[in-house]
């Protein structure tokens, strides 16, 4: 009976000794927040900070608030009380716990730059780019809020609005309105007109739907060899969730397939001009890409070349290749090619072309 129970201890052993591997998990990334005050701030004035860990996390987190390479304190709120000019500077945090194995960090937040002015007027932007389309509120202070009787707004030295309110106006934002902005405010002191100029502020300026970028990879292991994969790259700015994009992939003035919510379609290796669109239906953008050109490709074209005969379908016989046809194209005639902008079809009309007779898309 000993023996038997012995054997059995000893059996066990190997099982109690087997580690386990428990999953990874991706580290946390802690979050600063402005509370109280602004990212511009004049020296005397107060600003706030908040560090979080997100997610269903425990309360025994610490935090450590850092500006640069140098470590500040260690707390949920970081404030400067009596702000100064030298304590302009870019502050963050990070997040750590410790536990009865090891202390856990998190990854530093992303940072907040605060820059304190010592002078007297401040030309409060927008701290994050601002969107086409878009309206854009600027607003004049000066110390001690007096009471202002001309506000002029500059744009990269040119005068762009006067008004007798601190608080101005951009409506409709374009391109265009990327650059520098600083303010000019006046006001009656005693038996004097007060007049004063911030610094500079940049504001950027981002389109909703960037302008797609063709990618072609030819050789992509895992498709066939006697196929290439294109990528149609694009970014979506949106304050809102929205629908899909919609991909179109083309190849010389013909459509590849119908709209697809995948950023990539996989196309017999063949020679022509490539380029793709992205279209947010629900929001009426559209974009589309420069043509990418692929192995031999013959003439100069500024848009999609036009065909007379659709496409051909892939040849039955995988090692002869693609069929390869040549069209015989007379400018005298109105030719009809597919529109990439819309579903219905467009007229070239005749005559339109290079010295060479090569037919160009002169209306993209």
């Amino acid at each position: 009976m000993k023996l038997l129970l012995s054997l059995l201890v000893v059996s066990t052993l190997p099982t109690w000794a087997v580690p386990q591997v428990l999953p990874m998990r991706a580290p946390l990334t802690a979050v600063a927040e402005l509370v109280n005050g602004g990212p511009r701030i004049f020296s005397g004035e107060r600003v706030r900070l908040k560090c979080s860990v997100p997610g269903k996390v425990s309360a025994e987190w610490r935090y450590q608030w850092f500006r640069g390479g140098e470590q500040l304190q260690e707390s949920e709120y970081f404030v400067l009380w009596k702000a100064r000019p030298q304590q302009s500077g870019k502050y963050y945090c990070q997040g750590l716990r410790t536990t009865w194995i090891s202390t856990q960090h998190t990854l530093h937040s992303l940072p907040i730059e605060i820059e304190v002015d010592g002078g007297w007027a401040i030309l409060q932007a927008p701290p994050l780019p601002m969107l086409v389309g878009e309206t854009m509120t600027l607003m004049c202070r000066v110390r001690g809020n007096p009471r202002l009787t001309e506000v002029i707004l500059y744009k990269d030295g040119v005068e762009l609005q006067r008004q007798s309110g601190p608080e101005l106006c951009v409506t409709n934002l374009t391109l265009q309105h990327h650059g520098s902005y600083w303010c000019r405010a006046s006001w009656d002191g005693l038996r004097q007109t007060n007049s004063v100029i911030s610094v500079a502020a940049s504001v950027s300026i981002i389109e909703v739907l960037t302008e797609p970028m063709l990618e072609i990879v030819p050789n992509d292991p895992l498709i066939h060899k006697d196929h290439m994969l294109l990528v149609c790259h694009v970014q979506l700015n949106a304050r809102e969730p929205v629908s899909h994009i919609h991909y179109y992939f083309y190849q010389d003035g013909l459509s590849l397939g119908l709209a697809s919510s995948q950023d990539r379609v996989t196309v017999l290796r063949d020679s022509g001009r490539y380029w793709c669109k992205a279209s947010i239906p629900t929001l009426g953008l559209k974009r589309l890409s420069e043509p990418v050109p692929y192995g031999r490709v013959t003439g100069i074209h500024q848009g999609p070349a036009v065909s007379l005969q659709p496409r051909a379908p892939s040849h039955p016989d995988p090692m002869k290749g693609p069929p390869q046809t040549t069209t015989s194209i007379q400018p005298s005639e109105p030719l009809t090619f597919p529109d990439v902008s819309g579903d219905s079809p467009n007229t070239l009309a005749p005559g339109v072309g290079s010295d060479d007779g090569t037919v160009v898309w002169k209306d993209f």
